[in-house]
């Protein structure tokens, strides 16, 4: 089992930055792909990067690469997302997620996921 608690986030101005962390529990974390997704107000959840368990692999929804950057330390257990010339189209909850596979950025095969974090940048 693998509990998910999510930090970070608030209100910032367009053009600014946020960071997000995502602090888990449990053994093994490197076993686990780690993924950022986000609901917007009135839309669907949708993927926003994804890691692999040791880091080397990453992947990032068209609209924020570039500007977002997921990582993460195994020591630590967390993984992070940090977001940078934010954009009013990015004020969202922002979850994540853990899926205990060697790749996947599929939402269904993310078996744990955190509470959320409200980000909401102002124009």
């Amino acid at each position: 089992q693998v509990q998910l608690v999510e930090s970070g986030g608030g209100l910032v101005q367009t053009g600014g930055s946020l960071g997000l962390s995502c602090a888990a529990s449990g053994r093994a974390f490197s076993a686990y792909v780690m993924a950022w997704f986000r609901q917007p107000p009135g839309k669907e959840r949708e993927f926003v990067a994804a890691i692999s368990g040791w880091g080397d692999t990453t992947y990032y929804v068209d609209s924020v690469r570039g500007r977002f950057t997921i990582s993460r330390d195994n020591a630590k257990n967390t993984a992070y997302l940090q977001m940078n010339s934010l954009k009013a189209e990015d004020s969202a909850v922002y979850y994540c997620a853990a899926a205990n596979r060697i790749w996947t950025t599929k939402s269904n095969e993310f078996n744990y996921w955190g509470q959320g974090a409200q980000v909401t940048v102002s124009s």
